[in-house]
């Protein structure tokens, strides 16, 4: 079982780009999705068509490293700038390592989460693709890592949108730490209530600051506030994974570089405003001392061990999913990304699509680290 958390610290990463769905069968108003053929031909001819570029390899310096330096000063919004749910990619928007328009390709979204906060390259892309091909424009190669933009290109027709990281039940999931559930109204704003318990639980459990031991209990209340005020609430696949994950990159990522000892890594409440509210490094701010893609999933998910699963209609309802991946199924999460979530938001594509389908498809699976025991799927055939 350890092997498998080892190899399941790659999914924490998926949440510092942002909360991935509880839900893998897609909705109709997906990216993209619900085109005809004639609309989606139609639209897909007016746009930018890019192929895209292969992804960034690993850094040359992959050591600690100033990051909050005179070449990426932080600047706030300017009137039509974008942010989201993930307050580590509006971190890198506001410093400049990412447009800060909060637009961004992802070759753009690889490098800047590798310079800026030392992210192992293999969960830097296998979480940029998955993101890309469920809330990005695969025509244009462009991705919002907020709201729906016509920055992104020519919106298609209704009911199809280009999302953006704020697309409820695409990334965006329940529990988050510091953002509220999408059935309470506004899913991708800091949400100063949960901020003050995060406060909270890090004053009871780790003497000011947070850590994995604080993790572990806030990951558990969250889950628990859910169940019993969210009537919709769903942490199945790929959620599941992504709960748990986005609890370690507070302690892993918000904490100076020059700190090497990460598994006893502790943020302080100071710092923690500054990333989840003000979307800003602290000063004098070191990246991690090496690549990572975070630590301690395996003592979250043991202190409160739950099932996949989801709520049926009513809130205190919370049944497990037995077809769900889950920890003992991490191919799960690659299947049913591919098989019913992509699969189910681009049933039929042809062209240009199909062929910018196919190539992000390829980097999605050739960055997943369990790619040995999970074999490709090609749900659009081969180039």
């Amino acid at each position: 079982m350890a092997g498998k958390y080892s190899f399941l610290s790659l999914f924490s990463l998926l949440s510092l780009l942002t909360h991935i769905s509880s839900t893998l069968a897609f909705p109709s108003y997906g990216s993209l999705g619900g085109l005809s053929g004639r609309e989606l031909d139609d639209l897909v001819a007016r746009l930018p068509q890019v192929v895209p570029p292969n992804p960034p390899g690993p850094l040359e310096f992959s050591g600690p490293k100033l990051v909050n330096d005179a070449d990426h000063p932080w600047e706030p919004l300017r009137p039509g700038d974008i942010r989201g749910p993930c307050p580590g990619l509006n971190t890198l928007a506001s410093h400049g390592y990412l447009p800060r328009d909060g637009v961004a390709t992802p070759t753009q979204i690889i490098n800047a989460v590798q310079e800026g906060f030392n992210m192992a390259n293999s969960a830097a892309r296998f979480a940029t693709y998955s993101a890309h091909l469920v809330d990005g424009n695969l025509v244009t190669d462009l991705l919002s890592i907020g709201g729906k933009t016509s920055k992104t290109g020519e919106d298609p027709p209704p009911p199809a949108i280009v999302g953006g990281l704020n697309t409820h039940t695409v990334f965006e999931g329940d529990a988050s730490l510091t953002r509220g559930d999408f059935f309470f109204g506004d899913n991708h704003s800091f949400n100063q209530t949960l901020f003050d318990q995060f406060i909270e639980y890090s004053n009871r459990f780790g003497d000011g600051l947070y850590n994995v031991s604080v993790a572990a209990e806030l990951r558990h209340q969250r889950i628990q506030q859910s169940i019993a005020t969210n009537p919709t609430f769903d942490i199945t696949s790929p959620r599941f994974f992504t709960v748990f994950g986005e609890a370690t990159f507070p302690y892993t990522f918000f904490v100076d570089g020059r700190i090497t000892e990460r598994e006893t890594a502790r943020l302080d409440m100071t710092n923690a405003t500054l990333f989840f509210k003000d979307s800003k490094f602290p000063n004098d701010f070191w990246r991690a001392p090496a690549p990572t893609a975070g630590t301690g999933i395996e003592v979250i998910f043991g202190a409160y061990p739950i099932a996949a699963g989801r709520n049926v209609g009513e809130v205190n309802t919370f049944t497990p999913d037995p077809t769900s991946g889950d920890f003992s199924n991490p191919c799960g999460l690659y299947t049913g990304l591919v098989n019913k979530t992509i699969k189910g938001l681009y049933p039929n594509p042809t062209g240009v699509l199909r062929r910018n389908l196919i190539i992000n498809l390829g980097f999605l699976h050739d960055a997943f680290t369990g790619s040995d025991d999970c074999p490709e799927l090609f749900p659009y055939g081969t180039l």
